[in-house]
């Protein structure tokens, strides 16, 4: 990751698992603000942000499905952040994030009684967030849903919306009025998301072939193209940092 750059991650715990992908920090430490190009994860991210020059804000960013060019990271600046999977728009945010597709928006500065000074302190902040999280969460879980996103996620978007439909005994008609209801996107396109961040994880150690279920090499360059903008080599070389999502992986 870029000099400038500090980043860390915490997984949640096992009973916040199906629900959080991770918590995570990164700071800006330098007086130059950074440019970086964002890359699609799959991920719904609340997050806590402060920089020297900026006041405290609280963000939600929506699904991403495109690269989105002059993502920046300003001078001396610190941001908390909570990554979920979809299942915690139903189940803890208890909203539809569908029109924030490629989008974000900003919540009230006490949202969820976070503050200021909640960046202080990166365990503390995960703690207090687990808290949180946990009296959020709706305890009746649908069971067809439970079964689509373990398949999902466990398979890293691998599987056919059939297959998904047929093994968690749910109609396809009805998981894509459900996705496009919640998130804004079909299936079919979220998996195609999966596959693709799945994917960063392999190119970020310079293994530019098909890994995760492409029928073949130009299969696999188209894919990322369109949802990246790059062909892969561009991406493994990362010139500068810009991809962050790319630099953070290379990191861990």
């Amino acid at each position: 990751m870029h000099d400038s750059l500090e980043y860390q991650s915490m997984q949640p715990s096992p009973n916040l698992s199906d629900f959080v992908d991770s918590f995570w920090f990164v700071r800006n430490i330098s007086d130059q603000t950074l440019e970086t190009i964002g890359l699609p994860d799959g991920r719904i991210d609340l997050s806590l942000f402060e920089s020297s020059d900026e006041a405290f804000r609280i963000t939600l960013l929506g699904l991403g499905t495109k690269q989105y060019e002059k993502g920046r990271i300003p001078a001396n600046s610190l941001s908390f952040v909570i990554s979920f999977k979809l299942p915690a728009a139903e189940y803890i945010l208890h909203e539809s994030i569908a029109a924030l597709v490629n989008s974000a928006k900003a919540l009230e500065t006490d949202f969820w009684n976070f503050n200021k000074n909640d960046l202080e302190d990166f365990e503390l902040f995960c703690q207090k967030a687990s808290l949180k999280l946990e009296s959020l969460l709706v305890k009746e879980l649908d069971s067809r849903k439970q079964k689509l996103f373990s398949l999902i996620y466990k398979t890293k978007g691998a599987m056919s919306v059939k297959d998904l439909s047929e093994q968690s005994n749910w109609s396809s008609r009805q998981i894509n009025r459900y996705f496009q209801h919640y998130f804004g996107i079909s299936l079919k396109e979220y998996c195609s998301i999966l596959r693709f961040r799945a994917s960063l994880e392999h190119i970020a150690k310079g293994k530019l072939f098909p890994e995760e279920n492409f029928s073949d090499q130009t299969h696999f360059i188209k894919e990322i193209k369109k949802i990246s903008g790059s062909l892969p080599k561009e991406l493994f070389q990362n010139k500068n940092d810009r991809f962050i999502l790319l630099s953070a992986l290379s990191s861990q």
